[in-house]
């Protein structure tokens, strides 16, 4: 199992960037992938998640309206698309391998850092 993440960078507040999380060793389309990030002092926390049985999508509550989490079978490929961010999404983003959305993480890919920041 392979997930790696890319995209990451500096960007200004209000600025967009979009995160991919390229996939391979298992059937793409047979498990959620989840987006998590850990900011500096902080712990890890989700951030969005797609559920591959029927495409359902979850966003925790800072980041909804701002962020979706499409997903490209044909290219294994995962992405978390930010618009309007802030200075409190600086963080290291994690794409991560599980059962249902609900489930527990099975899989960890490496990180990428997004600093917002003037």
């Amino acid at each position: 199992v392979q997930l790696q993440a890319s995209g990451g960078g500096l960007v200004q507040p209000g600025g967009s960037l979009r995160l991919s999380c390229k996939a391979s060793g298992f059937t793409f389309d047979d498990y959620a992938i989840g987006w998590f990030r850990q900011a500096p002092g902080k712990e890890r926390e989700g951030v969005s998640c797609m559920d591959s049985a029927d495409g359902t999508t979850y966003y925790e509550d800072s980041v909804k309206g701002r962020f979706t989490i499409p997903r490209d079978s044909a290219r294994n490929t995962i992405y978390l698309q930010m618009h309007d961010l802030r200075p409190e999404d600086t963080a290291v983003y994690y794409c991560a391998l599980k059962g249902y959305c609900s489930g527990n993480v099975g899989y960890w890919g490496q990180g990428t850092l997004v600093t917002v920041s003037s």
